[in-house]
């Protein structure tokens, strides 16, 4: 057990490492989550011998579900929402075209049966969200005509498509049903798997917002394990009636996401470290899973693949989507090279290799290496191409497509008591001397709110808050806090009278209850709790 706990906290510090150097060169992340997981793998440096699929099956689909329930409560609508219907009809018929095509393709050329051709194409068949926006967030790359935001919506929600086609694939493959009850067996699939995930969907989500605006958690933190509750109720329901979980899993984020509930700020930012988390996990699994001795076999299919992929197959599916709703050849272009395979496909064919279906070809490591060329060769060279198509939007913001962004402009507020003797007393406000930028925003006086006017006459015992534009270089101020005892050298006296440091400066004394803005002649009490900033 020790042993794991090394190993596995070695492994998560590692992959932190791999995630700075990869966001100051370019290169998405998961690659490097990859490599290091063949590093530790059975023929790497650390040979640990990990083959068990079904446990990884469980392990990656568990990750895959707070993956896509982030994919939704992460996106932006607002901003989503003029390029929702094209990004849809990629995710949905896209997917499907993407499929075919490549399914096809591996039948024709590559003389895979057909059953096993379509399911390699359907396993393919989505695209992954967090390698593209790991590579435009490192590079702060926005793209002209909402493509970020389509591109967002499309990645996270063509999931559910690929996990569909590849059930009913599977389905096919293991000759539950005639040749002529097929067509129908697939059909009555369909119809369950995308209803029954929506209705499950719309409604998890609808009553878990009524709670969220019904009951408040005693305990901090407990707003999160209920969100991290429900995203699993979100897949687990649906897919123990036949639905899509994913779809349901998805329809819930993007839902909650965006509505108006308590903390969501923070939410995102939990969820966005705990997705990340999951990322190294699954492409960790996907290195250490795979066999470098067993590429040699089927890299050139995997080339061939990839490149049709890239090439063809979903040039051809956007060209066919797009054309008529008007989308110009550079951004079909960017959308098409965009089309990076990644945590779902891995899921998918392990989920196929552990199905007791006998396959023809090693279907995991043709994954392996199709989604190792497409995040080391697309993702690394989306940037370049997206200045090459001129897609750039220069004076954008990709973190608008996120709902970790505000809008608006931060506001912080303080509050200033006055106390007897302060020379704002029985002053108007008009007369007041504010810094710049600061407006008065309300005071207190006397258990109530009152609005201020220019007219309104400060009084003793009036609290007023002001409000002012937030400093958002949170990372420049280092806070330090020192407790003062009845030995220590600065007790009884006047902060004039110490020796701080010129880079020191006390901004805060706390003394019981009350906060004190300390100021030359301030005494220094035994008890007192003094904030310090430490300029660097």
């Amino acid at each position: 057990m020790i042993h794991l706990l090394l190993i596995g906290s070695l492994v998560i510090l590692a992959c932190i490492l791999c995630n700075r150097i990869t966001n100051r060169f370019g290169v998405p992340m998961l690659l490097a989550f990859i490599l290091l997981g063949m590093l530790f793998g059975s023929e790497g440096l650390f040979r640990i011998k990990f083959d068990d699929f079904k446990f990884a099956e469980n392990l990656c689909t568990i990750a895959l579900i707070f993956i896509m329930f982030y994919g939704g409560f992460g996106t932006r609508w607002k901003a989503a929402r003029p390029v929702a219907g094209k990004a849809l009809l990629l995710s949905s018929l896209g997917t499907i075209i993407t499929s075919l095509l490549t399914g096809i393709f591996c039948c024709l050329v590559l003389k895979f049966s057909l059953l096993e051709g379509l399911l390699t194409g359907a396993v393919l068949g989505s695209t992954d969200a967090a390698s593209v926006f790991s590579v435009l967030r490192s590079q702060n790359l926005s793209l002209k005509y909402n493509t970020d935001s389509l591109l967002e919506v499309e990645s996270g929600s063509n999931d559910p498509f690929a996990y569909m086609l590849t059930l009913i694939i599977l389905s096919a493959m293991k000759g539950g049903t005639s040749g002529s009850s097929l067509p129908l067996q697939i059909a009555l699939t369909a119809i369950s798997q995308v209803g029954l995930g929506l209705a499950a969907g719309c409604g998890i989500a609808l009553a878990a917002r009524w709670f969220l605006e019904h009951f408040t958690f005693e305990t901090n933190g407990f707003d999160a394990a209920f969100m991290l509750a429900t995203s699993l109720l979100a897949y687990a329901l649906p897919s123990a009636v036949g639905g899509n979980g994913y779809l349901s899993t998805y329809l819930v984020g993007i839902i909650l996401g965006n509505h108006p509930i308590h903390n969501k700020k923070s939410l995102v930012s939990f969820f966005d470290g705990l997705t990340s988390l999951m990322q190294m996990l699954i492409f960790f699994m996907l290195g250490l899973l795979s066999y470098p001795s067993r590429i040699a076999a089927v890299w050139l299919p995997a080339l061939a693949i990839a490149l049709f992929l890239t090439l063809i197959a979903r040039p051809a599916a956007a060209a066919l989507l797009l054309t008529p709703l008007k989308s110009g050849f550079r951004q079909q272009a960017l959308i098409s090279w965009a089309g990076l395979r990644g945590a779902a496909s891995i899921v998918f064919a392990i989920m196929a290799t552990v199905s007791g279906i006998q396959l023809e070809h090693d279907l995991f490591h043709i994954v392996f290496c199709i989604v190792l060329l497409s995040i080391s060769i697309q993702g690394t060279l989306l940037p370049w191409f997206a200045k090459k198509t001129y897609m750039i939007n220069k004076s954008g913001n990709v973190l608008t497509t996120f709902n970790d962004y505000t809008e608006e402009t931060d506001i912080r507020f303080i509050s200033l008591p006055i106390r007897n003797g302060h020379p704002w007393i029985g002053k108007e406000v008009r007369e007041l001397s504010l810094p710049p930028d600061t407006l008065l925003v309300f005071l207190q006086r006397t258990g109530q709110n009152l609005l201020p006017r220019g007219d309104t006459v400060i009084m003793e015992q009036d609290v007023l808050v002001l409000g002012a534009s937030a400093y958002m270089g949170d990372d420049d101020i280092h806070l330090t806090e020192t407790r003062i005892n009845q030995f220590h050298p600065w007790c009884g006296r006047q902060l004039c009278e110490l020796q701080l440091p010129k880079n020191t400066l006390v901004i805060l004394i706390r003394r019981g209850d009350e906060n004190i803005i300390p100021g030359g002649q301030t005494k220094i009490l035994s008890g007192d709790v003094i904030v310090q900033n430490l300029v660097r």
